[in-house]
């Protein structure tokens, strides 16, 4: 049995939390999201407090109770303090345009590349290297990170590309350097 999906959630003030006919609908000061759950897991709203309830003790149903215990409480923390990813562009010449709402990056191709924000997110750029997404759902924040990383992702040999703030790139030793430790 896992723990997930016993967790007690509490909603925060200012927040509105209702379930009906297999949709989570949470309302906050950034936003509104719809969730979608299986009614074979209960879903109960009592004094400011939310939980997940399966009363079956099957793998995949238990599996799912910690699922939209996760969900819920991603949807409570979105609706009030949100999700952003930070991205680092390195490389010369590699540099991020703010257009309207959409996103203009420069990556050494012919042709620069729009990234359209959806409902919802929030693209930022400080300086001309560093981007930010922001958003109230978890998932399509990353998702839209995820997708601006794939513009141009990091080569292993000189570290050039998109990454995110903080990872680390292991580079790769070239062939110059494969024969001369090979010679010695």
């Amino acid at each position: 049995m896992g723990r997930i999906g016993k967790r007690i959630i509490e909603i925060p003030k200012g927040v509105e939390l209702k379930v009906q006919d297999g949709t989570i609908t949470v309302k906050g000061p950034k936003g509104n999201l719809l969730q979608e759950y299986n009614t074979l897991i209960k879903v109960e709203v009592k004094d400011g407090k939310v939980q997940t309830i399966c009363g079956s003790h099957d793998q995949k149903l238990l599996a799912m109770q910690g699922l939209y215990n996760s969900l819920i409480k991603n949807m409570l923390v979105g609706v009030t303090e949100g999700f952003e990813k930070k991205l680092e562009l390195v490389g010369v010449g590699y540099r991020a345009i703010k257009q309207g709402k959409n996103l203009q990056l420069q990556m050494g191709y012919s042709h620069p590349v729009i990234i359209n924000a959806p409902e919802g997110i929030e693209l930022l750029v400080e300086g001309t290297n560093k981007v930010t997404v922001k958003g109230a759902d978890k998932q399509v924040v990353g998702e839209i990170a995820a997708e601006i990383r794939m513009v141009r992702e990091v080569e292993p040999y000189k570290g050039k590309g998109i990454r995110y703030q903080g990872e680390v790139v292991r580079k790769k030793a070239g062939k110059a350097a494969k024969t001369a430790a090979g010679a010695a």
